[in-house]
């Protein structure tokens, strides 16, 4: 069990930074100085389920590093 644990730990993350890095990218570079849009959108289809995945992969990678570091 105890080396089962780092290489979950390891796809884990690897499948948090692809999800993460499939994300649209919302924000302009106007928003860095002050700008910000002038609508708010509602997260549809494939949108939707990255982002719930990304929780979901960040809850499971954290629950995997704490249970990493108690055993």
């Amino acid at each position: 069990m105890e080396t089962f644990l780092p290489f979950a730990q390891i796809a884990v993350s690897v499948l948090l930074v692809t999800v993460i890095l499939l994300q649209k990218g919302g924000t302009a570079m106007g928003s860095a100085f002050g700008q910000g849009e002038g609508f708010h959108t509602e997260k549809r289809g494939a949108e939707k389920t990255l982002f719930s995945s990304t929780i979901a992969l960040g809850v499971v990678f954290i629950g995997l590093a704490l249970i990493n570091l108690f055993l």
